[in-house]
């Protein structure tokens, strides 16, 4: 499993799409960094707040790099290499998840460095009060919100098996679903407990970031079942009996 998951880890970046899309993902995320550090009054260029800026563009670029993780397999007509020399199917599956994990791990530490030197170049000025106001919590948040987001790519990816339609459906349908509980009254406690932009967003959003309550997490979970353990579950099932040529 060790071996599996350096290959899948390897797969992420050998590819032009791949490796392009983690460059575009550490730029945003220092760009984003960097504006509020040279733009936003002094009050917000806090570590806690660059840090959760960071965040997002990351959230939205980090699935599609799962999504690629799965699909290339079959627009790059690898699976039929790689389901030869693995038989059996889900331990691919399982290597693809732990690698995604570790990506959004790394994508994590990435974040926290350029956080850090964002606020290092806030504070030369001595303007900002407070500014290394960090928190653990926050820090154990935001992992669980990137690795919720990878995951997410890679089991639309396995359910779907075709990069386009993956990407648009694992954003259309959380937006979708979102403006219909905005819209729709009687959807707004369902949307609730099921959009993910809201039930991830206390994960990531300043001051309280990873301090979740126990509504909060059930929320979390219910959401994280229906968007992540459903699909997962359905596009395993379908990797597994899927014929390969």
């Amino acid at each position: 499993m060790l071996r599996l998951t350096g290959v899948e880890l390897r797969k992420l970046t050998d590819t032009r799409s791949g490796f392009w899309l983690l460059v575009v993902i550490a730029l945003l995320s220092a760009g984003i960094v960097a504006v509020v550090v040279f733009v936003s009054p002094d009050t917000d260029q806090r570590f806690d707040n660059l840090f959760a800026l960071a965040q997002f563009p990351v959230g939205i670029l980090l699935p599609i790099l799962g999504i690629l993780l799965v699909t290339s397999e079959f627009s790059q007509r690898t699976a039929l290499t790689t389901f030869a020399l693995v038989p059996r199917r889900h331990r691919v599956v399982v290597a693809k998840l732990a690698a995604g994990t570790l990506a959004a791990l790394a994508a994590v530490v990435v974040s926290l460095v350029t956080t850090a030197a964002g606020t290092l170049l806030a504070t030369l000025d001595g303007g900002t009060p407070d500014a290394w106001s960090a928190s653990l919590p926050a820090v154990l948040g935001s992992a669980v919100f990137q690795i919720v987001s990878v995951l997410m790519g890679i089991a639309f990816g396995l359910l779907v098996q075709n990069t386009p339609l993956a990407i648009v459906l694992s954003l259309v349908l959380p937006i979708a679903w979102s403006t219909l509980g905005e819209l729709v009254a009687r959807l707004r406690t369902a949307a609730g407990w099921l959009d993910t932009g809201l039930t991830t967003a206390p994960l990531v959003e300043p001051p309280t970031a990873g301090e979740l309550t126990a509504g909060q997490w059930a929320r979390l979970a219910v959401s994280v079942l229906v968007w992540v353990g459903i699909p997962l579950v359905a596009g395993l099932v379908r990797t597994v009996r899927r014929e390969v040529s």
